[in-house]
């Protein structure tokens, strides 16, 4: 199956130093207005000596605080959409469809950043301003799915994100078209596997 990342997050930059506490409350308060958001993206991956393993495009929908889809459109064509229970990936082009319980032990996505709460964030990340956005990493001993995960934008609004995982590979990804008020309901975050697809649940 084919490898996929996908993130999401917004954020707030004040020019003035803070602590590791003071930057997790700042990067909360940012958060808490986006309740619903939409747009579109492109993505590239590179390997960890920075040879790039392809770049793709598609669009994305959020709706706090357990819902969140990551369509791409091209060069293949793939879904991740998750409620608050499962994490679905279905690839379009195999024809597959993927289920995965969603719990607390779990790695965290970057676009689940957008949903979590205080606790859970404090928990299992460190969060710290740096120039032009926020830096999260991993609590020492916490698998999170990622080694740095750097939010950068512009103006109030996210221009763009990077994210290095835990084999060094790198997924740089920019946003644009934003949306901070879609009209989306539950109801735009069910899935059903379509007729004959193969399916593979791992709860």
């Amino acid at each position: 199956m084919k490898h996929l990342n996908f993130c999401l997050c917004l954020l707030l930059l004040l020019a003035t130093p803070a602590s590791a506490g003071d930057a997790l409350d700042e990067l909360l308060v940012a958060l808490e207005p986006f309740a619903r958001l939409s747009g579109a993206f492109t993505q590239e991956q590179y390997d960890d000596r920075g040879t790039s393993l392809g770049r793709s495009s598609g669009t994305f929908r959020l709706l706090r605080p357990d819902y969140f889809a990551w369509d791409i459109a091209a060069p293949d064509s793939q879904l991740v959409i998750a409620g608050p229970q499962f994490l679905w990936h279905h690839d379009r082009d195999l024809a597959t469809v993927t289920r995965r319980r969603l719990d607390s032990s779990a790695s965290i996505t970057p676009l689940e950043i957008l949903a979590a709460d205080r606790e859970a964030i404090a928990r299992r990340l460190t969060v710290s301003r740096e120039e032009g956005g926020f830096l999260l990493e991993p609590v020492p001993g916490e698998d999170v799915g990622f080694s740095r995960l750097r939010l950068r934008f512009t103006g109030d609004l996210v221009s763009g994100m990077e994210v290095l995982d835990n084999l060094g590979q790198r997924l740089v990804i920019e946003f644009s078209s934003l949306d901070l008020a879609p009209d989306l309901t539950e109801a735009d975050f069910a899935f059903v596997p379509p007729p004959g697809a193969d399916l593979f649940y791992h709860d």
